[in-house]
């Protein structure tokens, strides 16, 4: 496969883009062919910056990318408010699509990227990275198993961080005219993606946010909770919480009726060439309370690539498969896409109505 790599045009030159650069670098099957900025300035002050091979053609307008026929694959990770017009434009030039996330403004918004992609056979794929990581993999055979782990009762997740004092002022993702979903869109995406991964990918029935709201003086969300619902009694729950304004964590619960399993660095992995979680089966405790009957088992699992490398190859050997074989594109991202972004679109909807309880 990696004799005919996948060639790869980024427009944009995001902080993001840097790290698909070297994703893409390290994919066995990729390569870099173009990048394209507003300025062809700054598409040359991005390669020097990042090391970009020479052979790497720099352009100073979006258009170009699209139009240079050598480029099988577009990265975009432009602002959202961007995404839909620059992503159903590549599909319309037969460019497969890897955008960033969050996708779209909304599912509307989506829907015409994914229409474009499907009219033109492109594949589709959106840029949450933990799910390619074998963490992910190893994770789901335990949650799966019905002995080991049981019937799921509950979810929970954090996604934040702390960024320094010029981001608040100048960040695309305190935009609202780039960026306007904020920490939703921006954190809340992984811990809804990780819901429903959890949940097999099963809507849920119903979403309400939590009245812990914080937005900027411009309205963007700053930070939100939310709680998903499954069930016609709301059997299962999961909460979420999100924001720009606390102390790093990615945490990850998931609860089962025989076992649970938790892991504290989901989207970004603290070490790179390998990942962990705890798991802990049958916990009782201990006689008077005074422990427990089982410790976690630590799983550790081992990557032969970072995530996002792994990311960029899985999607470039569906590239391959369409570009090589006359394959069909791989329907399961979009979908997962897609649900995840309706998911979102229903927490905004409760958030804009005074934490209002939103059916699906």
């Amino acid at each position: 496969m990696g004799h005919d790599p996948v060639r790869f045009g980024i427009i944009g030159c995001a902080g993001i883009a840097r790290k698909l650069c070297r994703a893409i670098a390290l994919a066995p099957n990729a390569t870099l062919h173009a990048l394209a900025s507003r300025s062809i300035e700054k598409a040359r002050s991005f390669a020097a910056a990042n090391g970009l091979s020479g052979a790497v053609k720099l352009y100073g307008s979006y258009g170009d990318v699209l139009d240079d026929p050598l480029v099988d694959a577009v990265y975009l990770p432009l602002p959202t408010s961007l995404r839909a017009a620059w992503a159903v434009s590549a599909a319309r030039k037969g460019k497969h699509v890897l955008l960033e996330k969050p996708t779209a403004v909304d599912a509307a918004e989506l829907d015409r990227i994914l229409e474009a992609c499907e009219a033109s056979g492109v594949q589709f794929m959106d840029g949450t990275m933990w799910l390619h990581h074998p963490r992910t993999e190893k994770m789901m055979e335990i949650v799966s198993d019905p002995g080991r782990f049981g019937e799921l009762n509950s979810i929970n997740s954090m996604s934040m961080f702390t960024p320094s004092g010029e981001f608040f002022e100048n960040n695309i993702r305190v935009k609202p005219d780039l960026d306007s979903l904020g920490a939703l869109g921006d954190l809340g995406w992984y811990c809804i993606s990780a819901f429903l991964w959890a949940a097999c990918y099963k809507l849920p029935s119903a979403v309400s946010a939590l009245p812990d709201v914080t937005r900027n003086s411009a309205g963007v969300i700053l930070s939100c909770s939310a709680v998903l619902y499954w069930g016609s009694a709301h059997e299962t729950a999961a909460t979420f919480h999100c924001s720009f304004l606390a102390h790093v964590s990615m945490d990850f619960a998931i609860i089962g009726s025989n076992g649970s399993l938790h892991l504290k660095d989901f989207t970004i992995p603290i070490e790179e060439g390998s990942a962990s979680f705890e798991f802990t089966p049958g916990a009782k405790f201990a006689d008077l309370h005074i422990g427990w009957n089982v410790k976690p088992e630590r799983v550790l699992v081992p990557t032969e690539l970072p995530q996002e490398a792994l990311m960029v190859r899985e999607f470039a050997s569906l590239v391959q498969g369409i570009r090589n074989s006359g394959c069909s594109p791989e329907r399961k991202w979009p979908e997962i896409s897609r649900k995840t972004q309706l998911v979102l679109d229903a927490v905004k909807k409760s958030i804009d109505g005074g934490c209002i309880l939103v059916h699906l």
